[in-house]
């Protein structure tokens, strides 16, 4: 099974020309669509959807991601080995947030033209790199293949919290369809709390940690932990980004109290 993630939309050829290069390696290829909508060049937002979702898929699964503001310049393609799958694109932080969650074990370069396409355009690395490796990787061909082992990738600033005197700095990594601000603060770095002290950019206020958004009065600011285990901050009802003025990689800290 390979999965697809990208800001190509579907108005281009690119998703098409991309799916066309698996099957024409293995015509059996299960391919799933995660989503082609991701803001174009929006690292952080490709980064938190292939989190989100990479674990819900079967053992071994290969996740290409095709956001790549990059493609073309001297940043690496690269394959990264998790212990539950693999995730193939550029080497912009687009991967490691999934990688990290699922138990990064290998990074491997991609530079063996033996699996990619005969002619390598400088623009279109989806297509002519990451598919085909992907497709390869696939059918049984061995991570180490494919390139020499990395220790270096890059690890952007989003997959960082850092905590301070009690304190976790963190940043929103996404704004969902309900306006939900969604952070890079895991549950697992927090203990036993019933309130937290929020300070975005503009706003600084105390919020109760509720496990559910219907426990929140109306139109009542909550914090809590979300379905993909990162903390939010939400309104019952309403637009909480809106509310206080919210963008995806605004600075967060939050203090347990």
């Amino acid at each position: 099974m390979i999965t697809l993630t990208s800001d190509f939309g579907l108005k281009d050829p690119y998703v098409a020309e991309m799916k066309g290069v698996i099957l024409s390696i293995n015509s059996k290829t299960m391919i799933v669509d995660i989503t082609h909508d991701i803001e174009k060049f929006d690292i952080r937002t490709g980064a938190f959807i292939l989190a989100s979702v990479a674990p819900y898929f079967p053992k071994g699964t290969v996740h290409i991601v095709v956001v790549d503001p990059g493609v073309g310049t001297n940043r690496r393609p690269i394959l990264v080995e998790s212990k539950q799958g693999f995730f193939v694109g550029p080497d912009n932080g687009v991967l490691m947030l999934a990688a990290q969650k699922l138990g990064s074990e290998h990074i491997f370069e991609l530079n063996n033209p033996k699996f990619m396409l005969p002619k390598i355009s400088s623009t279109f690395h989806g297509r002519d790199v990451f598919a085909p490796a992907a497709t390869y990787l696939d059918v049984g061909v061995k991570p180490s293949e494919f390139g020499p082992e990395i220790n270096n990738a890059i690890n952007p600033e989003f997959v960082k919290v850092e905590k301070t005197n009690g304190s976790f700095i963190g940043e929103v990594l996404y704004i969902d369809g309900f306006g939900n601000i969604i952070t890079n603060i895991s549950q697992n770095e927090f203990a036993e709390t019933k309130a937290v002290k929020v300070k975005l950019p503009n706003i600084s206020v105390t919020l109760s940690l509720k496990k559910t958004y219907a426990e929140a009065k109306s139109q009542e600011p909550i914090a809590l932990f979300g379905s993909h285990g990162f903390l939010e901050i939400a309104l019952d009802q309403d637009n909480a980004a809106e509310k206080f003025h919210v963008t995806a990689g605004d600075k967060i800290q939050v203090t347990p109290v």
